[in-house]
């Protein structure tokens, strides 16, 4: 199957013109692709699913081909470390962009043509079997370059995430109805999955309804307790704000918007927690400290001091986590916590954000935590090397301080 594929990849590469260059050359390439029968396209979709299987036999998270990065090589993520199968002989660029557009549909290639860059899901139906990837496709010195995710076919239990009750108590809307929850951190440090166990907790323990808004849609929820609807942007809805606006139409009890992106959504967000609904969301930043920041930072100037006070009364929690390697080679998840308290909502109307860290640092017995005394913890465990702890930390001084302290049994 392999040499079949290659051999119809390599007949369409032949009939591109060597005169076209940039967007020009893939717009004739996809119309190349367009061009090709059924029979052919699923042959070709089989090698790249093949690639994408060998994912779960190795324990890799993601896969990377084309563009001019990857050398022609596939690239695969394990435990952290990203490295090319030496055991998959090497491409040309045009063969990648011929492989990655033949996964595309007609509207989404035209949308990559104009944008450079696409969100999308991708399945495999395998026996009685669902595989889903997260991708991004996107333009590498006018070559088309792309990343899948794989999504855990199974959801991570909600217990082994470790938390606090007074964590718990936030996160289930058994206890609290209302609020605005982040889970915050890097790409690829475990929000999602993070994002999925609290909705799975919930799904089986209370009558409810949940909208889910993401681009894409990762993994797909099987209505239990819950009543759960997946809304993909750019797929069933145009957009993170349209989706969160329409979904106070649809009755939700729950409403997770996928990311805090941009200051239409934020705002979008604060009102919609305003108005009593549980919401959960996600942003790109590596601690408590710096997700609040980054709200009221996001926001117009005129804005920021009613998103500061709006905030201080609606936001209820801040999980900031980050993977890092354990001591087996593996990955292992450490967390900062957050709760809002009356102090720290205090602090956040009156733009005291920094006073946040060390009332975190003192509110152990509350559920909070810092990074740095998760780091402490885990290095403890003997779960991290100490090299490690310190590359993770958000502040390094700090983390030395509570080390030597544990050291000499202060």
């Amino acid at each position: 199957m392999f040499e079949e594929s290659r051999s119809i990849i390599k007949q369409i590469v032949s009939n591109i013109p060597e005169t076209a260059y940039g967007v020009e050359r893939q717009m004739l390439i996809g119309d190349l692709v367009s061009r090709q029968s059924t029979e052919e396209r699923v042959i070709i979709k089989r090698m790249l699913d093949g690639f994408l299987m060998k994912m779960f036999e190795i324990s890799a998270s993601d896969i990377d081909l084309g563009g001019f990065g990857s050398q022609g090589k596939i690239w695969y993520r394990i435990h952290g470390t990203k490295k090319p199968d030496a055991t998959i002989s090497v491409f040309s660029y045009d063969e990648t962009n011929v492989l990655i557009q033949s996964i595309l549909l007609e509207r989404q290639r035209q949308f990559l043509y104009e944008n450079r860059n696409l969100d999308f899901s991708y399945t495999i139906f395998q026996e009685d079997q669902m595989h889903r990837f997260r991708a991004d496709t996107y333009f590498d010195l006018d070559q088309i370059a792309l990343n899948m995710r794989a999504i855990n076919a199974d959801v991570r239990p909600y217990k082994s995430l470790e938390f606090h009750p007074n964590v718990n108590r936030v996160v289930s809307l058994q206890h609290t109805k209302e609020g605005l929850i982040l889970v915050t951190g890097i790409t690829g440090s475990g929000k999602s999955s993070t994002l999925d166990s609290i909705m799975d907790m919930n799904n089986h323990s209370i009558d409810a309804h949940c909208v889910i808004i993401a681009s894409p849609v990762e993994y797909v929820h099987k209505s239990d307790k819950c009543i759960i609807r997946h809304r993909e942007v750019g797929r069933d809805v145009l957009s993170f704000k349209e989706g969160t606006v329409q979904s106070l139409r649809q009755d939700p009890d729950i409403i997770i918007i996928g990311e805090l992106r941009d200051p239409d959504t934020i705002l979008t967000a604060l009102e919609v927690t305003d108005s009593g609904h549980k919401v959960f969301s996600t942003l790109h930043t590596s601690s408590a400290v710096e997700s609040i920041n980054r709200i009221i930072g996001e926001v117009p100037p005129i804005e920021q001091e009613r998103v500061r006070n709006r905030l201080g009364d609606v936001l209820q929690c801040v999980i900031s986590q980050k993977l890092v390697q354990s001591i087996d080679k593996k990955r292992v998840l450490a967390k900062e916590v957050m709760i809002a308290t009356p102090s720290v909502r205090a602090a956040i109307k009156n733009n005291n954000t920094s006073e946040i860290y060390q009332m975190m640092a003192e509110s152990g017995d509350l559920g909070m935590t810092t990074m740095e005394q998760d780091l402490k913890r885990l290095y403890l465990q003997r779960k991290i090397s100490l090299e490690v702890a310190m590359n993770f930390a958000n502040n390094k001084r700090r983390l030395q301080q509570i080390l030597n302290l544990a050291q000499t049994g202060d």
